[in-house]
């Protein structure tokens, strides 16, 4: 049977994790749930503890705090909140710290979404990544509930993943799809569209003035209309987006690709 890893960037007690969980269920799917003991939005696929000292050889940060739940809207499923951010949890459960590494990790159901090249920043996207680079298909789902929402509709994200489940079970291990689906009613219609990747969010984190020693950042809404075949244009235009995503790694265009015979490299000396 095909292992899930259900894991988010909102928490433990987010509604969105528990809908995602079902989807995974409802699609056949053996479901272990691993969700950060408390929200880490915006913390891309660091693999820090809540006490935010990177887990590596070189500090004494080697354990994290992990603690059995036992989740009422999910019964009997296996469930743990962790002290750590979802790139660390979907690295740990690759390890095997949940039972038998997962062969997908789904990621959310984040509540916002997830658009354009700031998805670099999401936990929510870092934590599918993690599971991609991991040789697991990850998916990370978000729902455009934009900034004063009247209700979450969970739901209407959960139908588009059972749909999507057999298609991202198409592709080879270590694919990575970005879904971000529109915060209608579940008995809304919704068709899902491939988009590109935004230059920019539908929302951009900027600087107000210092004050007293402190930056201030604020977030406000791009007042320029997204480009065409983005996924902020489609999901502005009512479709949910589905963009193939992958980790960081190396280009296509070699550094010293202009250089030529013994200038095809760089010596340095510490010779005057």
């Amino acid at each position: 049977m095909t292992r899930a890893l259900i894991t988010n960037d909102d928490g433990i007690a987010s509604p969105g994790l528990c809908a995602l969980a079902h989807a995974a269920i409802d699609a056949g799917l053996d479901v272990v749930i691993a969700a950060p003991a408390e929200e880490a939005s915006g913390s891309s696929a660091a693999i820090t503890g809540t006490n935010t000292i990177a887990v590596t050889g070189h500090t004494d940060a080697s354990t994290i705090k992990v603690e059995k739940r036992e989740l009422a809207q999910v019964p009997g499923v296996p469930a743990y909140s962790v002290r750590a951010a979802p790139g660390l949890i979907a690295l740990l459960a690759a390890h095997g710290a949940f039972g038998a590494p997962p062969d997908l990790v789904l990621s959310g159901i984040n509540r916002g979404a997830n658009l354009g090249r700031v998805i670099l920043h999401s936990g929510t996207v870092g934590a599918a990544l993690t599971g991609g680079v991991n040789e697991a298909r990850g998916l990370a789902v978000s729902l455009d509930v934009g900034l004063n929402p009247e209700a979450h509709h969970w739901e209407t994200a959960a139908i588009v993943v059972r749909g999507l489940l057999p298609v991202l079970l198409e592709h080879p291990a270590g694919t990575v799809f970005n879904l971000n689906v529109p915060n209608v009613p579940p008995d809304t219609e919704v068709e899902v569209r491939e988009a590109t990747l935004a230059p920019f969010g539908i929302v951009q984190t900027t600087m107000t003035e210092p004050v007293e020693g402190d930056v201030r950042l604020t977030v406000r809404e791009l007042p320029d209309e997204p480009l065409p075949g983005s996924d902020a244009a489609l999901l502005e235009a009512g479709y949910a987006t589905i963009t193939n995503v992958v980790a960081v790694q190396q280009s296509g265009v070699a550094v010293f690709a202009g250089r030529r015979g013994d200038r095809a490299g760089l010596h340095v000396t510490g010779a005057p």
